[in-house]
Parts: C-alpha cells; sequence; structure tokens
C-alpha cells in the first residue's frame, strides 16, 4: 500500500524522473504551457510553483537554488526579474491545468498546464 507516500512515480527511476521534471520545469517557464499528460502535469504543478516561491523571495541563497534546478541560467535570471511583478499578490496557485483528449498511442489522459 502507498498510504503517505506523496511522491509521484511516474513509472520511472529516481534519477530519470527528476530530470524529465527538471526539464518539463525549464520548458514551462521559458514557454508558459506545456502539454504533458495528467499525471506529469500534476507532479509538474509542484516543482514549477517552488520555482516561482524562489523567484518571488529573490534572496541569493533562492538565486543559486533556482540555478541549480532549472537547466538555463538565463532564464533563472529573467524569471527572478519579473517573478515579483507578475506574481507578487498572489500567495500561491501560479499553475493552472487544463485536461484535453486522450492521445491516440497509449490512451493516457492528456492536460495541458500553464502559468497564470
Amino acid at each position: 500500500m502507498r498510504h503517505q507516500c506523496r511522491v509521484p512515480m511516474l513509472g520511472r527511476p529516481a534519477d530519470q524522473r527528476k530530470a524529465m521534471l527538471r526539464g518539463l520545469t525549464t520548458q514551462l517557464i521559458r514557454e508558459g504551457r506545456v502539454t504533458t499528460t495528467k499525471a506529469r502535469a500534476k507532479a509538474l504543478r509542484d516543482e514549477a510553483e517552488r520555482m516561482i516561491s524562489l523567484a518571488k523571495d529573490g534572496t541569493l541563497a533562492a538565486r543559486r537554488r533556482a540555478i541549480g534546478y532549472i537547466y538555463d541560467k538565463q532564464l533563472v535570471h529573467a524569471l527572478f526579474d519579473k517573478a515579483q511583478e507578475r506574481y507578487g499578490d498572489r500567495q500561491g496557485g501560479y499553475t493552472r491545468i487544463i485536461r484535453t483528449v486522450p492521445r491516440r498511442g497509449d490512451n493516457a489522459e492528456m492536460a495541458i498546464i500553464e502559468l497564470v
């Protein structure tokens, strides 16, 4: 049983799962919108909101943590410059998940996750 196991496994080993979430988070912050499966979108939401919260904090330590997670250093600097004015009045809920139709191959439920 998986009682109180809060980490979504996504059918991958830990190293592949972390790399996939880092890539999806980088892409979401760069593009503003990503189409993926519903389970991945739910896992991505936690990571993306954590990065935006770090950007709102704006300290040097927060910037270094974000640079260690997001693949593109210039993207981190742009996020930190714009996060306070864009999300300064929000206490959370920086992303939105929209459901779409299942894809053809494996019938997985697809979702669009976007920044608010």
